[in-house]
């Protein structure tokens, strides 16, 4: 238990608890900067979180499963806002959601025939950091102002990529996935 309490660890809970201010921030009360500020301090912590873990040997299950879970649920909650704010369109949305629905059944199964989850790559740490670098952008590019074109330009770069390698990424996973059921099926014995 005490090697769950840990800095990195917290890190990703005080990213977790940002996400009902950055909501609140951006929709309620339209205050960008404010809601822009909240998305680079999850950003920093999502950084931070990992790397302090490895770097300091705290590395832990809840760690390994708090991170990707603090992400996933900031990219939702980000994306509801900026769909909100008609910044994006619905088919960003169930693209990137289908991918974590799928798999998210996938972890469903492999844990149910105990077997492992793979392993983020480093192609789904860049997928993440570019959708968490073009949502505070394409936020900004809400607004009519010379800011909100470069802002628009340069947050649908980041938000094109991002999307391209979450979907790949999502397929190597699944493939990963697959393999892994298929390995463990074929080297199991069944008694008849």
């Amino acid at each position: 238990m005490t090697k769950n309490i840990n800095i990195p660890n917290a890190l990703s809970v005080l990213r977790l608890l940002g996400i009902p201010f950055f909501i609140y921030f951006a929709l309620v009360r339209e205050q960008d900067v404010i809601a822009i500020s909240i998305l680079a301090i999850a950003g920093l912590t999502d950084y931070l979180d990992g790397k302090l873990a490895r770097a300091w040997n705290q590395t832990s299950a809840l760690g390994a499963m708090l991170d990707p879970a603090a992400d996933r649920i900031y990219i939702l909650a980000t994306l509801i806002v900026l769909y909100q704010r008609e910044a994006i369109n619905l088919w960003v949305i169930l693209l990137l959601l289908s991918r974590d629905a799928i798999l998210a059944l996938l972890a469903l199964v492999l844990k149910l025939r105990n077997l492992q989850f793979m392993q983020v790559t480093y192609l789904g740490k860049a997928a993440t950091f570019n959708l968490l670098y073009a949502f505070p952008l394409l936020l900004l590019a809400t607004h009519v102002s010379v800011a909100g074109q470069i802002a628009f330009a340069i947050g649908w770069g980041f938000a094109l990529w991002g999307i391209a390698l979450y979907l790949y990424t999502g397929c190597i996973y699944f493939q990963n996935g697959l393999r892994s059921i298929r390995v463990n099926a074929t080297s199991t014995p069944t008694n008849f």
